[in-house]
Protein backbone atom coordinates (compact mmCIF):
# COMPACT_ATOMS: atom_id res chain seq x y z
CA UNK A 1 0.00 0.00 0.00
CA UNK A 2 2.11 2.89 -1.39
CA UNK A 3 5.07 1.01 0.24
CA UNK A 4 6.72 -0.44 -2.96
CA UNK A 5 5.56 2.57 -5.03
CA UNK A 6 7.16 5.18 -2.76
CA UNK A 7 10.72 2.88 -2.47
CA UNK A 8 10.85 2.63 -6.14
CA UNK A 9 10.71 6.59 -6.74
CA UNK A 10 12.81 7.12 -4.21
CA UNK A 11 15.61 4.58 -5.67
CA UNK A 12 15.33 6.20 -9.03
CA UNK A 13 15.74 9.73 -7.70
CA UNK A 14 17.26 10.04 -4.48
CA UNK A 15 19.30 13.25 -5.59
CA UNK A 16 15.77 14.93 -5.61
CA UNK A 17 14.34 14.43 -2.45
CA UNK A 18 12.35 17.87 -2.30
CA UNK A 19 10.12 16.58 -4.94
CA UNK A 20 8.82 13.91 -3.08
CA UNK A 21 5.68 14.23 0.03
CA UNK A 22 7.61 11.36 1.15
CA UNK A 23 6.39 10.61 4.74
CA UNK A 24 7.32 7.93 7.46
CA UNK A 25 3.90 6.47 7.09
CA UNK A 26 4.21 5.47 3.17
CA UNK A 27 7.74 4.10 3.81
CA UNK A 28 6.21 1.45 6.59
CA UNK A 29 2.52 0.37 5.31
CA UNK A 30 3.87 -3.12 4.64
CA UNK A 31 2.84 -5.64 6.85
CA UNK A 32 0.40 -3.92 8.48
CA UNK A 33 3.26 -1.07 9.83
CA UNK A 34 1.54 2.14 9.31
CA UNK A 35 3.69 5.30 10.58
CA UNK A 36 2.75 8.84 10.69
CA UNK A 37 5.30 12.13 10.29
CA UNK A 38 5.74 15.23 12.22
CA UNK A 39 3.63 18.05 12.45
CA UNK A 40 3.46 22.34 13.47
CA UNK A 41 7.17 21.93 12.58
CA UNK A 42 8.80 24.90 14.62
CA UNK A 43 11.40 26.03 12.33
CA UNK A 44 11.87 29.41 13.86
CA UNK A 45 13.40 27.72 16.84
CA UNK A 46 13.33 23.53 16.96
CA UNK A 47 15.63 23.55 20.08
CA UNK A 48 13.05 25.54 22.39
CA UNK A 49 10.43 23.45 21.57
CA UNK A 50 12.57 20.37 22.63
CA UNK A 51 14.07 22.02 25.55
CA UNK A 52 10.49 22.82 27.41
CA UNK A 53 10.05 20.05 29.22
CA UNK A 54 7.27 19.51 32.67
CA UNK A 55 8.73 18.84 35.64
CA UNK A 56 7.22 15.40 35.51
CA UNK A 57 9.19 14.05 32.76
CA UNK A 58 12.71 13.47 35.30
CA UNK A 59 13.42 9.59 35.23
CA UNK A 60 12.07 8.63 38.72
CA UNK A 61 12.82 5.60 41.41
CA UNK A 62 10.89 2.92 40.53
CA UNK A 63 7.35 2.86 42.07
CA UNK A 64 7.92 6.63 42.50
CA UNK A 65 4.52 7.96 41.54
CA UNK A 66 4.75 11.63 39.92
CA UNK A 67 2.17 14.08 40.01
CA UNK A 68 1.96 16.04 36.78
CA UNK A 69 -0.86 18.73 35.33
CA UNK A 70 -3.17 16.97 33.38
CA UNK A 71 -6.88 18.37 31.66
CA UNK A 72 -5.55 21.89 31.57
CA UNK A 73 -4.49 21.81 28.02
CA UNK A 74 -6.42 21.71 24.47
CA UNK A 75 -7.79 19.02 23.05
CA UNK A 76 -5.49 17.41 20.51
CA UNK A 77 -7.52 14.07 19.68
CA UNK A 78 -11.05 12.66 20.82
CA UNK A 79 -11.83 9.41 19.76
CA UNK A 80 -15.86 8.93 20.26
CA UNK A 81 -17.75 6.14 20.26
CA UNK A 82 -15.44 4.16 17.77
CA UNK A 83 -16.06 1.18 16.31
CA UNK A 84 -14.80 -1.13 13.85
CA UNK A 85 -13.99 -4.12 11.97
CA UNK A 86 -11.91 -5.65 9.33
CA UNK A 87 -11.97 -4.71 6.35
CA UNK A 88 -11.98 -8.08 4.44
CA UNK A 89 -13.98 -10.15 7.03
CA UNK A 90 -16.26 -7.79 8.61
CA UNK A 91 -14.69 -8.77 11.87
CA UNK A 92 -15.75 -6.71 15.03
CA UNK A 93 -12.64 -5.33 16.50
CA UNK A 94 -13.17 -1.78 18.22
CA UNK A 95 -16.48 -1.77 19.72
CA UNK A 96 -16.97 2.01 21.28
CA UNK A 97 -13.92 3.13 22.11
CA UNK A 98 -13.85 6.96 23.75
CA UNK A 99 -10.55 8.39 25.16
CA UNK A 100 -10.19 12.29 25.00
CA UNK A 101 -5.99 13.61 24.55
CA UNK A 102 -5.23 17.06 25.84
CA UNK A 103 -1.77 18.93 24.77
CA UNK A 104 0.53 18.18 27.69
CA UNK A 105 -0.51 14.56 28.94
CA UNK A 106 0.91 11.27 28.36
CA UNK A 107 -1.55 8.43 28.31
CA UNK A 108 -0.78 5.10 28.28
CA UNK A 109 -3.48 2.18 27.28
CA UNK A 110 -3.08 -1.28 28.47
CA UNK A 111 -4.73 -4.56 27.78
CA UNK A 112 -4.82 -8.03 27.48
CA UNK A 113 -3.25 -9.54 24.02
CA UNK A 114 -6.03 -9.18 20.83
CA UNK A 115 -8.16 -6.31 23.34
CA UNK A 116 -8.11 -4.05 20.49
CA UNK A 117 -5.07 -1.62 21.58
CA UNK A 118 -2.70 -1.85 18.12
CA UNK A 119 -6.11 -1.92 16.00
CA UNK A 120 -7.00 1.28 17.68
CA UNK A 121 -3.72 3.25 16.98
CA UNK A 122 -3.90 2.17 13.30
CA UNK A 123 -8.00 2.76 12.56
CA UNK A 124 -6.41 5.98 13.87
CA UNK A 125 -3.91 6.64 11.57
CA UNK A 126 -5.79 5.22 8.53
CA UNK A 127 -4.29 1.90 8.16
CA UNK A 128 -6.41 0.45 4.94
CA UNK A 129 -6.88 -2.64 6.82
CA UNK A 130 -9.58 -1.62 8.75
CA UNK A 131 -12.69 0.13 7.82
CA UNK A 132 -14.55 2.58 11.25
CA UNK A 133 -18.33 1.46 11.26
CA UNK A 134 -19.33 3.79 14.04
CA UNK A 135 -18.18 7.11 15.98
CA UNK A 136 -15.97 9.88 15.32
CA UNK A 137 -12.26 11.12 16.24
CA UNK A 138 -11.68 15.15 16.15
CA UNK A 139 -7.35 15.81 15.85
CA UNK A 140 -6.80 19.11 15.82
CA UNK A 141 -10.51 20.33 15.53
CA UNK A 142 -10.77 17.97 12.45
CA UNK A 143 -12.69 15.08 11.30
CA UNK A 144 -10.07 12.77 11.67
CA UNK A 145 -11.39 9.83 9.50
CA UNK A 146 -12.56 12.29 7.11
CA UNK A 147 -8.68 12.47 5.82
CA UNK A 148 -6.23 10.42 4.05
CA UNK A 149 -3.27 8.98 5.92
CA UNK A 150 -0.96 11.19 4.57
CA UNK A 151 -3.21 14.18 5.48
CA UNK A 152 -3.28 12.89 9.10
CA UNK A 153 0.55 12.90 8.75
CA UNK A 154 0.40 16.23 7.85
CA UNK A 155 -1.60 17.39 10.39
CA UNK A 156 0.57 16.07 13.10
CA UNK A 157 0.10 12.34 13.82
CA UNK A 158 2.75 9.82 14.22
CA UNK A 159 3.12 6.37 15.20
CA UNK A 160 5.58 4.30 15.73
CA UNK A 161 5.99 0.49 15.92
CA UNK A 162 6.59 -2.94 17.61
CA UNK A 163 8.16 -4.21 14.22
CA UNK A 164 9.57 -1.60 11.92
CA UNK A 165 10.44 -2.84 8.59
CA UNK A 166 13.69 -3.02 6.38
CA UNK A 167 13.78 -0.79 3.71
CA UNK A 168 17.13 -1.72 1.27
CA UNK A 169 18.97 0.79 -0.59
CA UNK A 170 17.67 3.80 1.56
CA UNK A 171 19.73 5.55 3.61
CA UNK A 172 18.95 7.12 6.99
CA UNK A 173 19.96 10.28 6.08
CA UNK A 174 18.19 10.05 2.73
CA UNK A 175 14.63 8.88 4.29
CA UNK A 176 15.12 11.37 7.45
CA UNK A 177 15.84 14.41 5.02
CA UNK A 178 12.84 13.55 2.35
CA UNK A 179 10.15 12.91 5.34
CA UNK A 180 11.36 16.22 6.91
CA UNK A 181 11.17 18.45 3.92
CA UNK A 182 7.87 16.44 3.03
CA UNK A 183 6.69 17.99 5.93
CA UNK A 184 8.15 21.42 5.90
CA UNK A 185 6.99 21.84 2.40
CA UNK A 186 3.21 21.14 3.71
CA UNK A 187 3.27 23.48 5.85
CA UNK A 188 5.15 26.41 3.30
CA UNK A 189 8.52 26.46 5.22
CA UNK A 190 11.90 26.24 3.61
CA UNK A 191 13.46 22.80 2.97
CA UNK A 192 16.48 21.99 4.33
CA UNK A 193 19.79 21.65 2.34
CA UNK A 194 21.84 19.05 3.13
CA UNK A 195 24.12 20.52 5.40
CA UNK A 196 21.19 22.85 7.27
CA UNK A 197 19.23 18.80 7.87
CA UNK A 198 23.06 17.52 9.28
CA UNK A 199 23.04 20.33 11.64
CA UNK A 200 19.52 19.48 12.50
CA UNK A 201 19.78 15.75 12.73
CA UNK A 202 23.29 15.15 14.66
CA UNK A 203 21.95 16.41 18.21
CA UNK A 204 18.91 14.42 17.89
CA UNK A 205 21.24 11.52 17.20
CA UNK A 206 23.06 12.60 20.54
CA UNK A 207 20.19 12.41 22.21
CA UNK A 208 19.70 8.64 21.49
CA UNK A 209 23.08 7.65 21.92
CA UNK A 210 22.93 6.79 18.13
CA UNK A 211 26.27 6.33 16.43
CA UNK A 212 26.94 8.99 13.28
CA UNK A 213 27.23 5.79 11.43
CA UNK A 214 23.17 5.24 11.80
CA UNK A 215 23.14 8.37 9.32
CA UNK A 216 24.68 6.08 6.37
CA UNK A 217 23.08 3.11 7.14
CA UNK A 218 20.27 1.34 5.28
CA UNK A 219 16.71 2.32 7.10
CA UNK A 220 16.39 -0.49 9.91
CA UNK A 221 18.49 -2.88 7.49
CA UNK A 222 20.32 -5.31 9.86
CA UNK A 223 19.17 -3.56 12.56
CA UNK A 224 18.89 -5.14 16.08
CA UNK A 225 15.41 -5.03 17.91
CA UNK A 226 17.02 -2.04 20.73
CA UNK A 227 18.59 -0.01 17.20
CA UNK A 228 15.48 -0.46 15.21
CA UNK A 229 13.16 1.43 17.89
CA UNK A 230 15.54 4.06 18.61
CA UNK A 231 15.42 4.52 15.05
CA UNK A 232 11.85 5.05 15.53
CA UNK A 233 12.02 7.92 17.78
CA UNK A 234 14.68 9.54 15.91
CA UNK A 235 11.88 9.57 13.30
CA UNK A 236 9.79 11.14 15.88
CA UNK A 237 12.52 13.53 17.37
CA UNK A 238 13.08 14.54 13.66
CA UNK A 239 9.43 15.11 12.85
CA UNK A 240 8.11 16.54 16.27
CA UNK A 241 4.83 15.27 16.20
CA UNK A 242 2.07 16.91 18.37
CA UNK A 243 0.58 13.65 19.05
CA UNK A 244 2.87 10.82 18.92
CA UNK A 245 1.77 6.91 19.16
CA UNK A 246 3.45 4.49 20.11
CA UNK A 247 3.03 0.79 19.80
CA UNK A 248 4.70 -1.00 22.45
CA UNK A 249 8.16 0.62 22.20
CA UNK A 250 9.55 -1.06 25.25
CA UNK A 251 9.59 -4.51 23.48
CA UNK A 252 12.99 -6.34 22.63
CA UNK A 253 14.57 -2.75 25.02
CA UNK A 254 17.21 -4.17 27.37
CA UNK A 255 17.36 -1.98 30.32
CA UNK A 256 19.99 0.65 28.78
CA UNK A 257 18.46 0.82 25.27
CA UNK A 258 14.36 1.46 27.61
CA UNK A 259 16.20 4.55 29.50
CA UNK A 260 18.28 5.84 26.42
CA UNK A 261 14.69 5.71 24.53
CA UNK A 262 12.39 6.73 27.29
CA UNK A 263 15.04 9.57 27.92
CA UNK A 264 14.56 10.89 24.03
CA UNK A 265 10.63 10.80 24.33
CA UNK A 266 10.37 13.04 27.58
CA UNK A 267 12.57 14.90 25.85
CA UNK A 268 10.66 15.86 23.41
CA UNK A 269 7.44 16.14 25.19
CA UNK A 270 6.37 19.84 25.85
CA UNK A 271 3.38 21.36 26.77
CA UNK A 272 2.02 21.56 22.94
CA UNK A 273 2.28 18.00 22.36
CA UNK A 274 0.84 14.50 23.75
CA UNK A 275 1.80 10.83 23.78
CA UNK A 276 0.10 7.88 23.79
CA UNK A 277 1.72 4.66 24.46
CA UNK A 278 0.46 0.94 24.02
CA UNK A 279 1.92 -1.14 26.55
CA UNK A 280 1.88 -4.16 28.32
CA UNK A 281 4.14 -3.94 31.27
CA UNK A 282 4.96 -1.26 34.33
CA UNK A 283 8.04 -0.78 33.09
CA UNK A 284 7.99 1.63 30.77
CA UNK A 285 5.96 3.44 32.41
CA UNK A 286 8.32 3.67 35.20
CA UNK A 287 10.31 6.41 32.99
CA UNK A 288 7.74 8.14 31.06
CA UNK A 289 5.25 8.57 33.79
CA UNK A 290 1.75 8.51 32.22
CA UNK A 291 -0.99 11.06 33.56
CA UNK A 292 -3.40 8.53 32.47
CA UNK A 293 -3.92 4.55 32.43
CA UNK A 294 -6.72 3.05 30.19
CA UNK A 295 -7.38 -0.42 30.30
CA UNK A 296 -8.98 -1.85 27.10
CA UNK A 297 -10.77 -4.92 26.89
CA UNK A 298 -12.95 -6.29 24.26
CA UNK A 299 -12.52 -3.53 21.89
CA UNK A 300 -13.61 -1.16 24.48
CA UNK A 301 -11.99 1.20 27.61
CA UNK A 302 -13.16 -0.30 30.26
CA UNK A 303 -11.00 1.89 33.21
CA UNK A 304 -9.13 4.93 33.64
CA UNK A 305 -7.10 5.86 36.25
CA UNK A 306 -3.92 7.46 37.23
CA UNK A 307 -0.55 5.81 37.03
CA UNK A 308 -1.82 3.95 40.06
CA UNK A 309 -4.07 1.91 38.01
CA UNK A 310 -0.45 0.56 36.32
CA UNK A 311 0.58 -0.92 39.78
CA UNK A 312 -2.34 -2.20 40.66
CA UNK A 313 -2.37 -4.17 37.51
CA UNK A 314 1.24 -5.45 37.94
CA UNK A 315 0.40 -6.73 41.44
CA UNK A 316 -2.72 -8.46 40.55
CA UNK A 317 -3.18 -9.06 37.07
CA UNK A 318 -6.29 -7.70 34.90
CA UNK A 319 -8.92 -9.86 38.00
CA UNK A 320 -7.64 -7.33 39.65
CA UNK A 321 -9.53 -4.43 38.31
CA UNK A 322 -12.94 -6.23 38.45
Amino acid sequence: WHYQWHQHELLQTKTKHDDFHITKMAATMMNSRLSMSRTAQQSAAPSVAFGARRACNKLPARGTVVKCVAGEGKILLEAKNVHSVIDETDQAILKGVNITIRAGEVHAIMGKNGSGKSTFSKVLVGHPSYRVTEGEAIFKGKALFDMKPEERSHEGLFLSFQSPIEIPGVSNTDFLRAACNARRKSLGQPEFDPLEFYAYLVPKLESLNMDISFLNRNVNEGFSGGEKKRNEILQLSVLEADVAILDEIDSGLDVDALRDVAAAVNGLRNENNAVLMITHYQRLLDYIKPDFVHIMEGGQIIKTGGPELAFQLEEGGFAALK
